[in-house]
């Protein structure tokens, strides 16, 4: 257990996880927090990086931070998302193992595992098959990132623990049409479908002014922007959305993460999970897939989420599909049987989600 005067570095304090990590600590009485903007360091940067870990020396670091997006944005940018991710990754833990920190917690994403993974998907299906495609360069960048953790942690007996999220949606959550993830992308279409079906045209061009979409903000007169959400889907009289809707997915309330998180970070030590290693053929103690799924363990359709959302924003046009755009893996449910034996359940449900992420959407503006 961190003593409560210990110093924790939170890379990504701003993001959907990172806030609601930082928020987490603080209510239980861990306060000497340290963030610092993308503005203040480029964690691509290992210069300034070093320069950070030499003046802050943290006790702990929590590695929340990452260049992500959904299907769109994991295909334009390719080279992005594997460059990106695993610039931060070699920067922040290499220093922390530098600087001696005591302690760290590395956050992936259950994309992680094969396409065609056995479902639920457990620890040790990782490197047993292909990844899906679509996002094949993220996913290895954040196995890299494990790799790392597990690595230090048995070389050097390092306390690098890596936890592996599911599908996060909350409060920050991000937006933008062009690279948000699934939940609140569907969200904002939904609203901006139900003011465009409503004439509400102020309450559209807050939105827009709030996040314009490849540069249309709220000031451009209306053809444009019905243009511009045409080109994304949203219609006064429709939704469209990518793929058949039938991919299955599992979704975490993002402040739940953060208490898994933090769990993780307070009560459990590498020792915890790299326990019972399989002896291979040549005598050697294997340790691996020592990371924990995050998540529910329940999981839900695309095509039903969107209509809990649509129902949500009271948008009464037609969902339409366009099946011409990929769906992604079709079904990606985690085993969190690990998670659960280290003593931590989720508390919050699709439904009671949702409304919650809607009520922080509109009070926001």
């Amino acid at each position: 257990m961190l003593d409560k005067s210990a110093k924790i570095y939170v890379a990504g304090h701003r993001g959907l996880v990172g806030s609601a990590i930082w928020n987490n600590l603080i209510s239980r009485g861990y306060t000497n927090l340290v963030g610092r903007t993308h503005a203040e360091l480029d964690l691509l940067d290992g210069a300034a990086v070093r320069a950070f870990f030499d003046e802050e020396k943290p006790d702990a670091v929590v590695l929340a931070a990452a260049f992500v997006g959904g299907i769109m944005a994991n295909l334009r940018y390719r080279a992005d998302f594997i460059w990106r991710n695993l610039q931060i990754q070699q920067n922040v833990i290499g220093e922390s193992y530098a600087h001696g920190v005591k302690k760290l917690l590395f956050l992936g994403s259950t994309c992680i595992y094969p396409r065609e993974a056995p479902q639920p998907m457990k620890e040790d299906c990782l490197l047993t098959s292909p990844l899906e495609y679509t996002n094949e360069p993220y996913a290895i960048a954040k196995i890299a990132g494990l790799k790392l953790c597990e690595s230090f942690s048995i070389q050097y007996g390092c306390n690098y623990i890596a936890v592996m999220p599911t599908n996060l949606y909350g409060p920050r959550d991000n937006f933008h049409l062009e690279k948000s993830h699934v939940l609140p992308a569907m969200l904002r279409k939904f609203y901006l479908a139900s003011r465009l079906e409503k004439g509400d045209w102020e309450a559209v061009r807050r939105d827009l002014t709030l996040r314009p979409v490849e540069g249309v903000d709220g000031i451009a007169s209306e053809q444009e922007i019905l243009d511009i959400l045409a080109k994304y889907g949203v219609k006064p009289e429709s939704v469209t959305l990518w793929g058949t809707g039938s991919p299955m997915r599992e979704f975490l309330w993002s402040e739940e993460m953060a208490d898994a998180s933090v769990h993780v970070l307070l009560n459990v030590d590498f020792k915890d999970v790299a326990a019972g290693a399989k002896i291979n053929a040549d005598g050697i103690p294997e340790v691996r897939n020592c990371h924990i799924n995050v998540g529910t363990g329940e999981e839900i359709s695309i095509k039903e989420l969107a209509l809990k959302v649509k129902a949500v924003t009271g948008f009464e046009g037609a969902l339409l599909w366009d099946s011409s755009k990929p769906d992604g893996t079709l079904r990606k449910l985690t085993d969190v049987s690990k998670l659960h034996s280290l003593g931590w359940h989720h508390r919050i449900g699709i439904d009671e989600g949702i409304s919650r992420l809607y009520k922080w959407y509109l009070e926001e503006r």
